[in-house]
């Protein structure tokens, strides 16, 4: 039977969730691959255990997550019956609704037909009577915002998820969407943009908007879908992400220039006594609007890796001075 590691909560930052009482572990935990079910179970329930172990307690789950779609919310919900439901009150779960899940109509995008029949079906999943933060994963064109935001607050009072968010909305949407919610007695406690040295755009409009609304947010894809680690310096090995066929990560990506951007910005995190993994993750923290960087991991030694980044001292202002030269 697993015991959690009584030193927790000693290894990990937790900071405060912009205007809100909710604090989140300065690292949180994806599981949007390696959790589905083609992947091993014994090796997620490990990855899951070494997480609580380190004090991360955020699990970031979306309908869709697998593959199959549905099946990384199944295999979560497993290991949580099985072996973490003690622990259910000292757990952050989120799940999110608003990409393709099941064909028709109304199993897309952002209407109260798919929002509330989605979180439903992941609750089912997941065998939970709410999660703690449910996101609407992408802004849709055709649902009315204020339909979209009435249901994510419908969804609160209903008690199945204590708290609200969104995801991959630009600045001035999240600023709509934040408009309407407040007239409606809700606050967005969060917003979870794709960031990165190599992904910058939230830097634009995005943060400053964040702040001024008092909106936190959680970083997906830190490590630019692994391009920012040792992993590419030297090609493209097999079996990588970039090796395969199909994935996010394309190898026409990884250009002479990219590359040497990584052994550039890897010599420098060396210098710091760093891998490059743990100094992007450094870099991202670096902002106060950040409340966390969520990490996806394929084996145990990728999460102690990324919670050894808070180890590390703040990038002076030299080494940034020094990144924004490698990267520009």
């Amino acid at each position: 039977m697993y015991v959690a590691d009584q030193s927790r909560y000693n290894k990990m930052k937790y900071n405060y969730c912009g205007n809100s009482g909710l604090q989140l572990p300065a690292i949180s935990l994806g599981l949007w691959h390696n959790f589905g079910g083609v992947d091993t179970l014994e090796n997620s329930r490990a990855m899951l255990f070494k997480a609580f172990d380190l004090g991360i307690t955020h699990f970031d789950l979306a309908n869709n997550y697998g593959p199959p779609p549905g099946s990384a919310e199944e295999t979560f919900g497993k290991i949580l019956k099985q072996d973490l439901f003690s622990y259910r009150d000292e757990l952050i779960i989120s799940s999110k609704a608003g990409y393709l899940m099941w064909p028709g109509p109304y199993g897309d995008f952002g209407s109260r037909k798919y929002l509330v029949s989605s979180l439903d079906q992941s609750l089912k999943r997941m065998g939970i009577d709410y999660v703690d933060i449910f996101y609407h994963h992408r802004p849709d064109p055709n649902t009315p915002l204020e339909e979209t935001m009435q249901t994510l607050a419908d969804i609160v009072s209903s008690g199945k998820a204590l708290y609200i968010g969104i995801s991959n909305y630009p600045a001035e949407l999240t600023r709509k969407a934040e408009e309407i919610i407040n007239s409606l007695g809700r606050h967005l406690l969060i917003h979870q943009p794709k960031y990165s040295m190599f992904e910058r755009w939230v830097e634009d409009e995005l943060l400053d908007v964040l702040k001024s609304e008092g909106i936190g947010s959680i970083a997906f894809s830190p490590l630019a879908q692994g391009m920012l680690t040792d992993k590419y310096l030297n090609g493209i090995p097999s079996g990588s992400r970039a090796a395969k066929a199909t994935g996010f990560l394309q190898p026409e990506a990884l250009t002479d220039e990219k590359i040497n951007k990584i052994k550039k910005l890897n010599e420098l995190a060396k210098s710091r006594g760093q891998k490059l993994s743990q100094m992007a993750i450094t870099w991202i923290l670096r902002h106060e609007t950040i409340t966390s960087v969520l990490i996806g991991a394929s084996n145990v030694e990728q999460i102690e890796d990324a919670a050894s980044a808070l180890e590390a001292p703040r990038l002076s202002d030299d080494e940034l001075i020094k990144i924004e030269t490698i990267l520009f």
